[in-house]
């Protein structure tokens, strides 16, 4: 058996290439496939089957380019009617080279939502491992929050059931293959484990030493963020999504092309926020590129394209695939030679205030300061700097009446990131005054700063 774990950076998505006597199956997998096509090569083995755990969220799914490459066969669960694919029920089982894959339903995080029991039967009848999906995480366990308010008892109800009456059971030896890792979106505190055993989830997870009631009362109260483009995906991911075929060739643009389409494109600067602020494009929206898959999804268009600007160009591969693997296909170019093109073009240069934590400090108690926070809330909840707003970063567009224009407005954050892209969409938003607290909150307790809590 041949088992590995593709990881999709930023978006902490998990998917699983197993392969035996020359078959082999891919679970979740991404929409830039080339990954898996390479993995097959390397091991010698033809992709037979491709399994969906779930109708996925936070990211555009792959199954549909990957079967268009390989011929292979989509199999999901049969609670929800996809546009393709087959639907797999309870109990049943595919086969794959020696390895025998059976089908668990266990919904709760989505009502179609499976989980597989892989057994190696080259090596023993006992289940080996699991790819749970968003049913159980490393210390954690999936949101039940994405059918709406009136749902989520039913749905931690079912989730209870399914860990307790299906996941568990397989013992404690079992290797659990999540969906996703820490930082995903689809978990509250996804422990920072690549893998785990259900043995180890059962001494270390806290949500499953609860009782029925006691986790549907936390599920049911649980608050996390559901970023807007999760419709796009749930649309996409249930219908079918656009093939690719190929990752895009890019068009490298002139400043002055560049300048002629700024009224119709969607200008997003990747490089780093203390970079953005030196010196940028005017207009343009700071999503620093290891952001973009936390962020681009707040922030951008899907009807309007997209144009990249960077330093040197060096990552626009990764930057690309980032956009794509959350449904940006529209991506019209990059700034050829980077952003020191446009200004040596000699077009006028736009610019953020950058504030060290010091400075900060003695303008406090000036009325003509607003000081916003954009971490999360629990960020916010171990403390704040005095006299600051908490709005979510992901959140500020559609609460932007709440920060007025006509004060200085100070964003700060964890470490700086969020805060490039909150103050660059402000600006792009006609705020005069947009100043960042270089280094955030990081910055803000090294200098022995007061905190509200």
């Amino acid at each position: 058996m041949k088992f590995e774990q593709v990881t999709s950076e930023g978006l902490a998505h998990h998917s699983y290439f197993v392969s035996s006597d020359g078959q082999a199956a891919v679970i979740d997998p991404r929409r830039d496939v080339d990954v898996y096509l390479h993995l097959a090569s390397r091991h010698q083995a033809a992709i037979t089957h491709i399994f969906e755990t779930h109708r996925n969220e936070d990211y555009v799914i792959g199954s549909l380019e990957l079967a268009e490459r390989t011929g292979a066969a989509i199999y999901h669960g049969a609670a929800l009617d996809f546009g393709y694919g087959r639907a797999m029920r309870e109990g049943d089982t595919f086969t794959v080279g020696a390895l025998h894959l059976r089908v668990l339903e266990t919904p709760g995080h989505t009502d179609e939502s499976i989980s597989l029991v892989l057994t190696d039967t080259a090596v023993s009848e006992h289940p080996y491992m699991v790819f749970t999906g968003d049913t159980l995480f490393a210390g954690d366990v999936g949101r039940t929050d994405l059918y709406g308010e009136g749902e989520r008892e039913r749905l931690a109800a079912a989730l209870h059931q399914s860990l307790t009456s299906k996941i568990l059971p397989l013992g404690d030896h079992t290797v659990v293959c999540p969906a996703h890792g820490a930082g995903s979106v689809c978990g509250g505190a996804i422990g920072d484990l690549p893998l785990t055993t259900i043995g180890y989830e059962k001494k270390t997870n806290p949500l499953l030493a609860l009782s029925r009631e006691e986790f549907v009362s936390r599920k049911t109260r649980e608050q996390m963020y559901r970023p807007p483009y999760f419709r796009k995906m749930e649309d996409y991911n249930r219908r079918g999504p656009p093939l690719l075929h190929h990752l895009p060739h890019l068009t490298a643009l002139s400043a002055a092309q560049l300048q002629e389409q700024m009224d119709r494109a969607q200008v997003v600067d990747i490089r780093k926020p203390v970079s953005f602020a030196a010196g940028h494009i005017p207009g343009s929206l700071n999503i620093w590129r290891g952001g973009v898959a936390a962020f681009a999804g707040w922030y951008l268009e899907y009807e309007r394209p997209i144009i990249l600007v960077d330093d040197y160009n060096l990552h626009l591969d990764e930057a690309t695939r980032s956009f794509l693997r959350l449904g940006y296909d529209r991506l019209a170019g990059y700034l050829a030679d980077g952003v020191s093109t446009w200004f040596r073009a000699g077009k006028p240069p736009g610019h953020l205030d950058l504030w060290p934590a010091d400075r900060l400090r003695t303008h406090l108690d000036d009325q003509d300061l607003f000081i916003l926070d954009v971490r999360d809330r629990e960020a916010r909840r171990k403390g704040y700097i005095p006299g600051s707003r908490h709005i979510y970063a992901g959140l500020v567009p559609e609460n932007r009446e709440e920060i007025p224009e006509h004060k200085n407005v100070v964003v700060y954050c964890d470490a700086g990131f969020k805060t490039g892209v909150v103050a660059s969409y402000l600006r792009q938003q006609g705020y005069p005054r947009v100043t960042e607290l270089v280094g955030g909150m990081a910055a803000w307790r090294q200098t022995g700063q007061t905190l509200h809590r």
